[in-house]
């Protein structure tokens, strides 16, 4: 595949110079220079009052930095927490500013402590609130102890005691920190209606705050070899985590681009069914069984209905109207419009999402994660039902294409998994079903891919029923079971991946095609698809090919552990929404294949062994 040339718009922050803090209902992102530039209140999903990742300062952040020269800057999560810490060393001293979303028991609330650790350091603020995706300026009042901003329904408080300016429609303030002092600003979000004020101890928080995220750190497996890179994605997991659903988000971000200058921008913050059955044995794998037993009760709810009427991706609470529609007043990520909220993926047809959905219920049943399986096992009947009249549909496939409907030798395969995963829950859970009219669709889908969906003359299968390129989803073959990993056509068509799809290493999706996908620009690598190669090296005893890639992705993270969902290897530049789940997921699953603690073979779903 050809190499990528990096087309630049005005330079925004790197995405790898961002780091994620979150409470579990919401998430900001804060960069390397103190700024906080995205932030949605009071949940993932809500309108955002800081934008600037998306455009500029005027489009709202919260900057607290050094006034003058900084020699260096260093920052780190404390240990299994998503508490940062971000040190400056200046000409006059050094400082820490410390952020977090307090642990959420009412309202929301960001802390940003600024702590004094020599010498005396000259500090600033810059405080651009904008409502509605900053498009709103708010009205800003002072009040004892800070100031308050509101507009329709939304209200923020300001808690410091920093002597602070309006000018330009911004905050601002100067204050000196010297070693050993504290100084603390604490920023929550009200209903604009609601007359209730609450002061927060910033310490206290903290503390709270720590120990919420020490505790839930106890629950977490013998990671193996990779455990600082599991742990710090398990947390990003569980920051991704809506907690009042157990719904877990693809991303906490919008419109980040696929390739910068590109449309390929999509708003992330919302439960997409295909990443069921990944999330749901990472988690189990690695001790969460509160977590994996919410997300699997979340799923139950949001599939629960008519099975024609399924989505392929839900809101946190499993809200089916995500209507898509574009911000044109944001310029967007270094001028990668359109800025969409919403998406309308959520309306495609997606056949491999009945597969995943059955399979990520068959794993909750293996690994006895709920004990009475009757509700699960009857919805199950109702989509495998449903999915027989369906499977033989072209569909828009796991690449939620924006270009017509095809016959997607990926989407074919998860429907065979469908029904495989129920013929196994009778014939070995001993669940009622028809058996053999069950098998017989399975072996009919398998005949089909098997016959449509492979090219004979190179001994390949490819992306779709009587084409001839090969897609990154063919990866999923070997590691669902559909045919043996050392079946000639499962290694011949690994080999045409590595061929075709491999850049610089790591694996794209497929080969830009304007007529497939609708649109016409690049995108970088998808992080996913190199796990699965790695899971793929794994099951075919590649075993050092398997930790070499493995340990090149790990190497993308950024300083305090994340991972995008794409990656461009030329200009070494992350790429899509972040941090993406999906990306984190792939990482532990592969950990876990590479250090053979992945569990029986029974459990083989996903990129999971």
């Amino acid at each position: 595949m050809a190499g990528f040339v990096l087309k630049r718009g005005s330079m925004s922050t790197p995405l790898e110079d961002y780091a994620l803090i979150g409470d579990c209902h919401t998430a900001a992102l804060v960069s390397r220079q103190g700024s906080i530039d995205w932030l949605c209140l009071p949940r993932f999903d809500s309108d955002a009052c800081f934008a600037a990742l998306l455009g500029s300062p005027e489009h709202g952040r919260w900057l607290l930095a050094p006034e003058g020269p900084v020699r260096s800057t260093t920052r780190t999560y404390r240990q299994n927490t998503l508490i940062l810490e971000t040190r400056h060393e200046t000409d006059k001293g050094v400082v820490s500013v410390i952020d977090f979303l307090r642990q959420r028991d009412g309202e929301p609330a960001l802390v940003r402590m600024v702590t004094g650790e020599s010498g005396e350091v000259p500090m600033k603020m810059e405080l651009v609130m904008r409502f509605g995706y900053g498009a709103i300026v708010p009205w800003v009042r002072q009040i004892d102890g800070g100031l308050e901003a509101i507009a329709g329904p939304d209200l923020i408080q300001l808690q410091t005691e920093v002597p602070t300016r309006g000018e330009d429609m911004k905050t601002l303030a100067q204050f000196t920190v010297r070693a050993g002092e504290c100084v603390p600003f604490v920023l929550t979000w009200y209903p604009s209606h609601d007359p209730k004020r609450t002061s927060h101890d910033a310490s206290a928080a903290l503390t709270a705050t720590t120990e919420h995220w020490t505790h839930w750190a106890k629950s977490c497996a013998d990671e193996g070899p990779y455990a600082d890179a599991v742990r710090r994605s398990l947390c990003v997991l569980k920051a991704l985590t809506y907690k009042p659903t157990g719904g877990i988000i693809a991303a906490p971000t919008t419109s980040l681009p696929e390739w910068l200058g590109s449309s390929r921008n999509w708003d992330y913050r919302f439960c997409w069914l295909r990443d069921a059955t990944f999330t749901l044995y990472s988690l189990m794998n690695a001790g969460h069984s509160d977590e994996a037993r919410a997300w699997r009760d979340w799923l139950l709810r949001a599939v629960a209905g008519t099975p024609s009427q399924m989505r392929t991706l839900y809101g946190v609470a499993g809200e089916r109207r995500l209507e898509e529609r574009e911000l044109d007043w944001l310029p967007g990520y270094e001028n990668s419009r359109p800025v969409r909220v919403g998406n309308a993926a959520s309306s495609q047809l997606q056949l491999d999402v009945w597969g995943e959905v059955m399979d990520a219920l068959h794993v909750a049943r293996r690994t006895k994660l709920v004990a009475d399986d009757a509700d699960s096992w009857s919805l199950q009947r109702a989509l495998v039902e449903y999915l027989e009249s369906l499977w033989r549909e072209p569909d828009e496939g796991i690449w939620e294409v924006r270009g017509p409907r095809r016959h997607f030798t990926h989407s074919k395969v998860m429907a065979w998994v469908a029904f495989a995963r129920a013929v196994t829950a009778i014939e070995e859970d001993g669940l009622a079903g028809p058996l053999e009219h069950w098998r017989s669709i399975r072996d009919e889908i398998h005949a089909s891919v098997c016959a449509n969906g492979f090219d004979a003359e190179r001994g390949v299968f490819v992306q779709y029923y009587g084409g001839k390129e090969v897609d990154a989803s063919l990866l999923m073959m070997g590691l669902v079971g559909f045919l043996p990993s050392n079946d000639p056509r499962i290694v011949a068509t690994i080999e045409a991946v590595e061929k075709h799809l491999l850049v610089n290493g790591f694996v794209a999706r497929y080969a830009p095609n304007t007529d497939l996908d609708g649109q016409a620009a690049h995108e970088g690598v998808f992080l996913p698809c190199s796990f699965w190669l790695v899971d793929n090296y794994v099951l075919q005893g590649r075993q050092e090919e398997a930790k070499t890639l493995f340990e090149s992705l790990l190497a993308l993270c950024n300083d305090v552990g994340l991972l995008s969902e794409e990656y461009d290897p030329v200009a070494r530049r992350m790429l899509g929404n972040f941090p993406q789940a999906f990306s984190h997921v792939s990482l532990i699953n592969s950990a876990r294949n590479l250090a053979g603690t992945s569990g029986p073979a029974e459990h083989r779903t996903g990129s999971t062994l």
